[in-house]
């Protein structure tokens, strides 16, 4: 299993994220991507999200996208906290995203996956640590 994190920093948009925080931002992303395919007159919200949400978990955090298209099949989505050390030397919690690539993931779920991380720390101004080890800083910086 393959690990992404996007974890929300004191300058991310929120300091907390719930599982239909999470679902509401997958609702957000297939409803601009369908308005670009009205644009160019393609069905590219079934292209740009090829998945259905499954199995929401509230108790253990997490929830899964599963997808019937032969290019895709899964994908896992959970929210938790951690505890870490800030800047002033205290103790505090910090919250995530993680998103799971199974041992039955495709590449093209792993392409999936590092697009809908992007999109999610984009829009949560958040710290992107991805599959490869790489951190991408999507919050302003000081």
């Amino acid at each position: 299993m393959e690990n992404a994190y996007i974890k929300l920093v004191p300058n991310s948009n929120v300091q907390q994220i719930s599982l239909d925080d999470v679902k509401d931002l997958f609702s957000y992303y297939t409803e601009i991507t369908g308005k670009t395919g009205k644009q160019l007159n393609w069905e590219y919200d079934n292209a740009a999200f090829p998945y259905q949400i499954k199995e929401i978990n509230h108790e253990k955090h997490w929830f899964y996208l599963k997808s019937d298209h032969q290019k895709y099949k899964a994908i896992i989505v959970g929210v938790g906290q951690e505890k870490i050390v800030d800047e002033n030397g205290e103790n505090t919690d910090q919250s995530y995203i993680q998103v799971t690539l199974p041992e039955i993931s495709t590449a093209g779920d792993k392409g999936k996956a590092n697009e809908f991380c992007k999109f999610l720390a984009k829009k949560l101004e958040g710290e992107l640590h991805l599959f490869n080890g790489r951190v991408m800083y999507f919050y302003k910086r000081k």
